[in-house]
């Protein structure tokens, strides 16, 4: 582990918490990955990503209902959610590729919850949790700032 990678864990460490399900995210292959997904290339660990704009809430997608899109497989709950996102797919899909907006703030990437999210301004962001999420929202307007500026780079 070279000194970037030390400070970027130390700091994600601090930030969202300790767990092993980070280590991947921090160092290693899944920092080159556009879209948080699972090891079935499944997209924001199958939800529905139309479902949060819909029906306000995580609502789990289901295989018969399936799109590529970045390079990644999306579940949705309907055909009429996987019409809309197939019309639209940059309005539905979660931002940062549905990697935590709060790591994405701090330069870095990790997994995220289904039940971690929020909408603003017409668009998904999602969370490692409810309480990093509720850390984000604290300084949302700037944090948003600084994903927007690191995302590019850590993508």
């Amino acid at each position: 582990m070279n000194k970037r990678q030390f400070l970027k864990t130390m700091l994600l460490t601090a930030v969202i918490g300790t767990g092993s399900s980070l280590a991947p995210f921090i160092n290693g292959a899944a920092q080159a990955a556009s879209v948080y997904k699972s090891s079935e290339n499944v997209a924001i660990n199958g939800y529905d990503p139309v479902g949060y704009f819909t029906m306000s809430k995580p609502i789990e997608g289901n295989a018969e209902f399936k799109s590529e899109y970045e390079g990644a497989l999306w579940l949705f709950s309907s055909a009429a959610n996987k019409a809309a996102f197939d019309a639209e797919p940059a309005k539905y899909a979660p931002k940062y590729g549905g990697y935590c907006a709060f790591a994405m703030s701090k330069g870095a990437k990790a997994p995220t919850a289904p039940d971690a999210w929020t909408i603003v301004d017409g668009k998904l962001y999602l969370n490692y949790s409810v309480n990093v999420r509720t850390r984000w929202n604290e300084d949302r307007a700037e944090n948003i700032k600084k994903a927007d500026i690191n995302w590019p780079n850590v993508r």
